[in-house]
């Protein structure tokens, strides 16, 4: 009944007689449970970030690839990935070829000078280096890469006779463009506790390789059937190019050559593939891994 008047209530809306029911009463009254306090939206934070990363994980590399291979194609896109990217790899495959072999070597835009004779100090500084970062790499599957490049430091610097090491430096043009983008692009797998996925480098770093390996390949796979397509010839105020020097001073055969760049090119494939695989096969199975 109504407080008010004293007569039955017929709606929950209250009394004709224009007296309001309190909120609580006119739930009572209308015959109804008072409603129950509702749930707050929650979101479950690690389900989100392993659903991303398993997006991340399906096609980021696949399409960075894919894209860099279609830019190469392109003049001027080709121009712009080289001027940005890849000639600083490729550089750097020079530079790190004349560490290995003990000579001191400065990568810079479209050059890299190197020493003509053999340096303790710069031997000991490169393998006090490589001992850092297989420190800091213990107990990870990246401790294979400082492992490998020391011991070939040994081979390069006490075993390989002058003229190998320079065809090895100047090889390590377009291998270092393959090899080390590869091993760019594969710093995507990284840890989710390694600062290079924390502070997204990894998408830095993904793009820079797949333009770098993209670049490097592309020249070789076109000269399989197309021996013009090998960059003989001169750069301006450089001298000779890399190629021209491997062909005709140092004797390699063409076919050698475009064989040996697609065995590495292979290779790096192949490695991509089973990173790939191992990706994805590890975050479904250990979601905590992502």
């Amino acid at each position: 009944s109504c407080p008010h008047c004293g007569k039955p209530l017929r709606s929950a809306r209250g009394c004709d007689c224009g007296g309001k029911l309190p909120r609580t009463e006119v739930a009572i009254s209308a015959g109804s449970a008072p409603l129950a306090p509702q749930p707050r939206a929650t979101w479950d934070v690690p389900a989100l970030d392993r659903s991303i990363e398993r997006r991340f994980r399906q096609f980021a590399l696949p399409l960075a690839l894919g894209i860099a291979w279609a830019l190469v194609h392109a003049s001027f896109a080709r121009m712009l990935l080289r001027t940005v990217f890849s000639m600083w790899i490729h550089e750097l495959g020079h530079a790190v070829a004349a560490w290995l072999c003990g000579r001191w070597a400065f990568p810079g835009p479209w050059l890299t000078p190197a020493g003509a004779s053999r340096s303790w100090i710069v031997f000991v500084a490169f393998a006090a280096g490589l001992g850092y970062a297989a420190a800091r790499a213990r107990r990870s599957i990246w401790l294979v890469v400082p492992a490998v490049l020391l011991a070939a430091e040994l081979v390069c610097t006490f075993l390989l006779p002058d003229r190998r090491a320079q065809s090895f430096i100047l090889w390590s043009g377009d291998g270092g463009c393959m090899i080390f983008g590869t091993l760019l692009m594969l710093s995507f797998y990284a840890p989710k506790d390694n600062q290079i996925r924390i502070g997204w480098l990894r998408w830095c770093f993904l793009v820079i390789g797949a333009a770098a390996f993209a670049d490097g390949l592309a020249t070789w796979w076109a000269a399989r059937s197309d021996r013009d397509a090998i960059p003989f010839g001169e750069n301006e105020g450089q001298g000779l190019s890399d190629e021209a020097v491997l062909v005709f001073q140092q004797q390699f055969s063409i076919p050698g050559l475009v064989n040996g760049y697609l065995a590495v090119g292979a290779a790096c494939l192949i490695v991509l593939v089973v990173a790939y695989a191992l990706g994805l096969r590890g975050e479904s199975k250990d979601p905590e891994s992502a």
